[in-house]
């Protein structure tokens, strides 16, 4: 797949970093792309991922994160202790009251972010049809200019389960006060932050 859904939005998240932020936890890294912006960003990365295969790749390139290979819905979190804890596209992987883990993860003022995907179909995801058209073909247009694009390492893949509105509710009542934003590409942005 030419064109990312989930690195079209690292530019957004970046933005939404706490100003004072040094620890980071990013759940389900993949091969470490977002966790090495993270990285880069000053920040202390621990980046974890479920599947052997990725973190295989993630360590080989490197960058500065600590890569582990966890299951973070049920590995040992250092309570009150992030700064950041970032999730793209694999809350939906593991049950969603997961964020109460994270949440207790967090340090005061800390920032849970959480680039996720959701179930059905709505008038706005009709919107993204055309768009992905078009970013999928300048991607793929631009790879053919330079000769090829990287190595994809495939990741496992879930559908989501839970809709726009069940995971508004659900986040209303175990994180009070988070934001959830529908985003382009059949994702919404769930933002928290620990007072």
């Amino acid at each position: 797949m030419p064109f990312d859904h989930n690195d079209h939005y690292h530019r957004l998240l970046l933005r939404k970093l706490p100003g004072h932020g040094r620890t980071a936890l990013d759940v389900g890294c993949g091969t470490g792309r977002f966790a090495r912006r993270l990285a880069a960003h000053g920040y202390e990365v621990d980046a974890v991922d479920p599947s052997a295969e990725v973190i295989a790749v993630a360590e080989r390139i490197g960058g500065g994160p600590r890569f582990r290979r966890t299951d973070a819905a049920s590995a040992a979190l250092p309570k009150a202790h992030y700064d950041v804890i970032t999730c793209l596209a694999s809350l939906h992987h593991m049950p969603f009251r997961t964020v109460t883990r994270f949440r207790d993860a967090l340090a005061p003022g800390g920032v849970l972010l959480v680039l996720g995907c959701y179930a059905g179909h709505s008038w706005w995801d009709l919107a993204a049809v055309p768009a992905n058209a078009v970013a999928r073909a300048g991607v793929s247009a631009g790879e053919r200019l330079r000769g090829s694009g990287p190595a994809v390492v495939p990741a496992p893949v879930r559908g989501p389960r839970m809709s726009l509105a069940a995971v508004r509710d659900e986040a209303g009542r175990l994180l009070p006060g988070a934001r959830v934003r529908q985003l382009l590409y059949w994702r919404y942005l769930l933002t928290y932050t620990v007072t």
